[in-house]
C-alpha cells in the first residue's frame, strides 16, 4: 500500500473540516502555531476581537500576559491551563479561557499547535454586581424617604389625627416622597440593566434628530410651565446605530435637566448634527441652557451616582447623568460637559454613525 492510500484526508480537506467545526462553536475559539501566530479562529472570536485574524500574532489582538503565558505553555505540550483575564477597553469584559496542546509531533510555524477556548463571564459578573449594588444603593437612598413617611404616619395617627389641614398637607408630602422612591427604584433598575449589557453594542438604525423632536414635544408643557423657550436645530436626519428607547432616555434627561436647572435663562437650545471625531463620522446631540452654570468643583462628579450639584431643585434621583454616561458608553460614544458660572451649560453626546 502506498503513502497516498494511507492518508484518506488531504490537508486542505482536513483544514476545511476543522474550520467548519470551529464555526459551529458559539464561544470564541482560536488555534495558534508554535510561535503564537493565529492559524484559525471562528466567527465568535472575530466578533469579539476585531483584530484577531489568521496570520497575525495572538499578542496583537489580545494584550493579556496571563493568556500569552498559558498559550506558550500549551505549545510546549504543558497543560491544559485555565485562567481568567479582564479587558478594560472599549468596555470592561471578563473571560475565562483554557489553553490546550494539540496532539502530534513537533510542528512547524503555520501549523496549529494549541487551541484556546474562551467563555464570556461578563454578563454573569455584571448580574452579580447589579444585585449587590442594587441592594446597597436602594437601602441607602430609600432610608431617608422611608423614615419621613413613617414619621408622618405616626403624626397622623397621633397629634394630627383630627387635624384636617395638617392631614392634607402631610398626605401631599407623603405622596411626593412615595413618587420619589418609585422614580429612584426605576432609575436604579434601568442603570443596572444598561450596565449589564454595556458590552453589547446596539445596532438598529436610529434618527437622533427624530428622537430629539419627540422629547421636545413631550417636555414642551413642562418648559411652558416654567417659562422656558425650547429651540431645536437639526438640518436633517442623523442616523446612528443604537437603541431608540435608550437614546430617548438620554435626550429626555438632558433636556429636562436644562429646563429645570437652567430655567433662569428662559431658553434651552438643542442641536443635532454630524461631526468628525477621530477620523470617523459621529452623530452629536447638544443641549445648552442659559442658566447659572455649574461650579468647576462639581463638573468632574456630575455622572457619579446620587451626586447632586448645589442647585435649588432637589426633586431628581441623582441618577440621570449616570444613566446618560452609561448609555453613551454602550453606544461606543461619550458624554462631554462645558459650563461656566453665569453663562449656562452645554451637554454633548456623540455616537459613532457606523459600527467599528
Amino acid at each position: 500500500m502506498d503513502d497516498a492510500a494511507q492518508d484518506p484526508s488531504p490537508p486542505p480537506a482536513r483544514d476545511a473540516f476543522v474550520a467548519s467545526v470551529l464555526e459551529a462553536i458559539p464561544d470564541p475559539v482560536i488555534l495558534v502555531d508554535p510561535v503564537l501566530t493565529v492559524v484559525l479562529c471562528n466567527a465568535a472570536a472575530r466578533r469579539t476581537w476585531r483584530f484577531v485574524a489568521p496570520g497575525k500574532p495572538l499578542s496583537f489582538a489580545l494584550r493579556a500576559p496571563a493568556l500569552i503565558r498559558a498559550a506558550e505553555a500549551a505549545v510546549r505540550g504543558e497543560g491544559p491551563i485555565s485562567d481568567e483575564y479582564d479587558e478594560r477597553v472599549p468596555v470592561q469584559r471578563v473571560f475565562s479561557f483554557r489553553a490546550s496542546a494539540l496532539p502530534g509531533e513537533a510542528r512547524e510555524p503555520g501549523e496549529p499547535a494549541a487551541l484556546i477556548a474562551f467563555h464570556d463571564l461578563t454578563e454573569a459578573r455584571r448580574l452579580e454586581k447589579m444585585r449587590v449594588d442594587f441592594v446597597a444603593n436602594a437601602s441607602h437612598e430609600l432610608r431617608t424617604p422611608l423614615a419621613s413617611l413613617l414619621g408622618f404616619v405616626e403624626t397622623l395617627e397621633g397629634p394630627a389625627k383630627n387635624d384636617a389641614v395638617a392631614r392634607e398637607r402631610f398626605l401631599a408630602i407623603m405622596r411626593a416622597q412615595a413618587q420619589r422612591m418609585s422614580r429612584l427604584i426605576d432609575d436604579l433598575l434601568s442603570l443596572s440593566r444598561i450596565e449589564m449589557s454595556e458590552h453589547r453594542h446596539p445596532d438598529a438604525p436610529v434618527d437622533l434628530a427624530a428622537v430629539a423632536r419627540q422629547v421636545v414635544d413631550t417636555l414642551r408643557p413642562l418648559a411652558e410651565d416654567k417659562g422656558v423657550e425650547i429651540r431645536i436645530d437639526s438640518p436633517g436626519p442623523v442616523i446612528v446605530p443604537g437603541d431608540r428607547d435608550e437614546l430617548l432616555r438620554v435626550a429626555d434627561n438632558l433636556v429636562e435637566n436644562a429646563i429645570k436647572y437652567g430655567q433662569a435663562g428662559k431658553l434651552v437650545e438643542i442641536t443635532v448634527d454630524s461631526v468628525e471625531d477621530g477620523g470617523r463620522p459621529h452623530g452629536r446631540l447638544s443641549v445648552r441652557d442659559h442658566g447659572p452654570g455649574i461650579a468647576p468643583a462639581d463638573l468632574p462628579r456630575l455622572t457619579e451616582r446620587f451626586y447632586r450639584a448645589e442647585t435649588g431643585d432637589k426633586s431628581g434621583t441623582g441618577l440621570g447623568l449616570a444613566l446618560v454616561k452609561h448609555i453613551a458608553t454602550r453606544h461606543r460614544g461619550r458624554l462631554a460637559v462645558e459650563s461656566r458660572r453665569g453663562e449656562g451649560s452645554t451637554f454633548r453626546v456623540t455616537i459613532p454613525q457606523s459600527n467599528p
